[in-house]
């Protein structure tokens, strides 16, 4: 997550708070199992209220997918800061090759978890095809108004869907794989393999 201003004493109390809710949930639904954790467990676990926990989560699925909107911010970001010369499959390799939010995906501390819940919980299932549809129609929708000229929502659509694909699967063929790549590497040769898929829309006239 990142911040364009320093964060009040409040907001760094929140941000703690929030970032317990998660941890204590990660803990438990790795210890307990997640259809056998409650709300009121990990309310317990982060040493909150069951009633505070509903002014950071609304559910227990969000907390499995914790900064859903970190990847529309990073592309809001990139188009404040592009170039004149700038395509919309630039912005989306940028926030690829430059933002976290990608990298977390990837290889982040939470990604096998959240792969095996995936997987296995219908309600995970179901809040994640949510914010995947939910995602890749506000950036469609931001990337059609930014390059009108270029873009319809047609193509945006197609295009933004292309690239959320091709990460999806490079994270899911990371986890796959059994070798002994870093993290960095893992991050790295996904990249390069989001890349390699995505060439042909970054070649130029």
């Amino acid at each position: 997550m990142s911040y364009t201003r320093e964060m009040s004493l409040r907001e760094r109390k929140r941000a703690r708070t929030r970032q317990a809710l998660i941890d204590a949930a990660m803990d438990l639904f790795e210890r307990n199992g997640y259809d056998e954790t409650t709300i009121a467990d990990i309310a317990a676990a982060a040493e909150i209220g069951t009633r505070t926990f509903f002014s950071y989560f609304a559910s227990k699925e969000e907390l499995v997918f914790p900064d859903a909107e970190s990847r529309v911010q990073a592309l809001l970001e990139a188009l404040a800061n592009r170039a004149t010369d700038d395509r919309p499959i630039d912005l989306l390799v940028r926030v690829l090759l430059d933002g976290g939010e990608v990298s977390d995906d990837i290889i982040g501390k939470l990604t096998p978890l959240r792969m095996r819940l995936l997987q296995t919980v219908p309600a995970v299932q179901g809040r994640a095809l949510q914010i995947q549809f939910n995602a890749e129609r506000r950036i469609a929708e931001i990337l059609a108004e930014s390059f009108p000229d270029e873009l319809d929502d047609l193509t945006a659509r197609t295009l933004t869907s292309a690239f959320a694909g091709a990460v999806r699967g490079a994270s899911q063929a990371m986890l796959d794989r059994t070798d002994d790549l870093t993290a960095e590497q893992r991050i790295q040769t996904a990249r390069e393999a989001i890349v390699t898929t995505l060439a042909p829309l970054l070649k130029r006239d």
